[in-house]
């Protein structure tokens, strides 16, 4: 989450009268994240998530995103749902922008991860991949292997101004990577972004998933390789097996990984590694000045890929 289009009292309040939520009590905007400008909304009616929709997201996509929100929350999980106007409507127009409001969730993501946030995360993330099974519609993942190259290539002339030899070194470990793509794993709709500031919990019981914008069609695997990046790293970036163990063992319990899935972790954990590296690259050298958004340290991947690049078997994260 993050903001770049500034609300003003005025348009909130006009915007707001499409709703039956009441009226404005408090309204700031959440830093946190790198896609939408978002805030925190607090209404007579009680507390919700505005988000304006910027220019990286497909507005023809963003029914898919409310739309599956909603039918994951039909299947049990527990997820933001979008507020319809009295037009019944869950899409509106904001300050030029698309805008939707959700409903808030209570809880806190954990800034330490520890070994029992793990174990509820992977049952949760296995239980949001068998929910989408029917949810009929499907979304390409932009952000998916085919999407890697030409956004290395947008960044290519910069890339060494973070760290020298890291275009050289990024070139090579994704010509690698793509070579070494697993044909035919079970796919289905994904988180694509479950990063610990997503996932909520309260006394230390998880209440609930956020943030579905990178959701899409891919591989299921993909998306534990995602988590595994996310939460199974130390501060000095060494891999904390006990921690993957106890976030595969549980999404195992709820979804049982076939053996082909279990053998492609390492390229899976290598591809969702440079996916956040080559983004987190790009947002690092384009983020517009004056922008509320917290940028985030792109060689975080870099020490997190070349680990996946030595891992030579599901073992290495705890199968």
């Amino acid at each position: 989450m993050a903001v770049y289009t500034e609300v003003t009292d005025d348009a909130l309040r006009t915007f707001l009268a499409g709703y039956d939520i009441g009226t404005v009590v408090a309204f700031r905007g959440i830093a946190e994240g790198v896609e939408n400008s978002n805030f925190s909304l607090r209404t007579t009616a009680g507390d919700f998530i505005l988000t304006l929709y910027e220019k990286r997201v497909d507005p023809d996509e963003l029914p898919w995103f409310l739309g599956l929100m909603e039918h994951l929350a039909g299947r049990g999980l527990v997820c933001p749902q979008p507020v319809h106007g009295r037009d019944g409507s869950a899409l509106r127009n904001l300050c030029g922008r698309h805008a939707a409001i959700t409903t808030f969730l209570p809880g806190v993501w954990p800034r330490r991860v520890r070994v029992n946030h793990c174990g509820p995360l992977g049952a949760a993330l296995a239980a949001l991949h068998l929910a989408g099974t029917d949810y009929a519609p499907r979304r390409v993942n932009a952000l998916g292997p085919a999407g890697w190259m030409p956004l290395l290539n947008r960044i290519r002339e910069r890339a060494d101004e973070v760290q020298p030899g890291l275009t050289a070194e990024l070139d090579a470990a994704l010509r690698a990577i793509l070579a070494g793509w697993p044909p035919g794993l079970p796919d289905g709709h994904i988180h694509a972004d479950l990063f610990p500031d997503n996932v909520f919990f309260l006394d230390d019981r998880l209440s609930g998933l956020i943030d579905f914008y990178f959701a899409a069609t891919d591989l299921l695997a993909y998306d534990i390789a995602v988590c595994l990046n996310a939460w199974c790293f130390e501060a000095d970036f060494s891999f904390n097996v006990t921690k993957g163990h106890a976030l595969l063992s549980a999404y195992n319990t709820v979804r049982p990984l076939s053996a082909a899935e279990q053998a492609a972790l390492p390229v899976l954990c290598q591809g969702a590694a440079i996916r956040f590296l080559l983004t987190r690259l790009y947002d690092w050298l384009n983020t517009p000045p004056g922008a509320m958004v917290t940028r985030k340290d792109p060689l975080e991947y870099l020490r997190r890929l070349r680990f996946h690049m030595s891992a030579t078997g599901g073992q290495a994260y705890g199968l």
